[in-house]
C-alpha cells in the first residue's frame, strides 16, 4: 500500500484551479450586450437550429411576444435577435380581481457562417415561434461539389 502525505496547499491549489475553470466557462455563456455592459436581459428564449442543403434555419420560442416587438439585425458577422415581452393577464369576477403582468427584454446572438447569403435572410413569426431562414450562397454549393481534373 502506498502512503501519501496530506498536503493542504496542493488541495487548495486544485480547488482554486477548479473555480477558475468554472468562472471561465460561465463567462463564455454570458449573454452579450450591445454597448452597455450593465444591461440585463430578463429571459433567454430557447432556440432550435438546423441546416439543410440550401439554408440554415433558426427557430426561436417566443410565446406571448408580438412580431412588432421582435428585432432581427445583422451586426457585422452576427445575427442578433432581440425584443421585449409584454404580457398582461387580467381576470375579473364578482369579488375577485387578478392581474398578472410579465415584461422583459431578451437578446440572442449567432455567428453567421461565411457561406450565408446575408442579403436574403428571411424572418417570420407565427404562433409564438420566430423562424429565421439564412440561405446559402450558390458559390458555396458549387465549391463543395467541384471536381478537380487529374493531369
Amino acid at each position: 500500500m502506498l502512503i501519501t502525505r496530506y498536503d493542504p496547499a496542493r488541495q487548495m491549489n486544485d480547488f482554486r484551479r477548479s473555480f477558475e475553470l468554472l468562472n471561465t466557462m460561465l463567462k463564455n455563456f454570458e449573454t452579450e450586450t450591445a454597448g452597455n455592459n450593465e444591461e440585463e436581459f430578463d429571459f433567454v428564449p430557447a432556440v432550435n437550429t438546423r441546416e439543410t442543403e440550401n439554408a440554415y434555419h433558426l427557430e426561436v420560442d417566443l410565446p406571448g411576444v408580438k412580431k412588432e416587438d421582435i428585432k432581427v439585425d445583422i451586426d457585422e458577422d452576427k445575427l442578433v435577435i432581440s425584443g421585449e415581452k409584454k404580457l398582461k393577464n387580467e381576470l375579473k369576477e364578482d369579488n375577485y380581481y387578478k392581474v398578472e403582468s410579465y415584461y422583459g427584454n431578451f437578446k440572442r446572438s449567432f455567428a453567421i457562417p461565411k457561406e450565408a447569403d446575408v442579403e436574403n435572410i428571411h424572418a417570420e413569426s407565427k404562433d409564438g415561434v420566430l423562424e429565421v431562414v439564412i440561405p446559402k450562397l450558390e458559390q458555396a454549393k458549387l465549391e463543395k461539389t467541384k471536381r478537380v481534373e487529374v493531369k
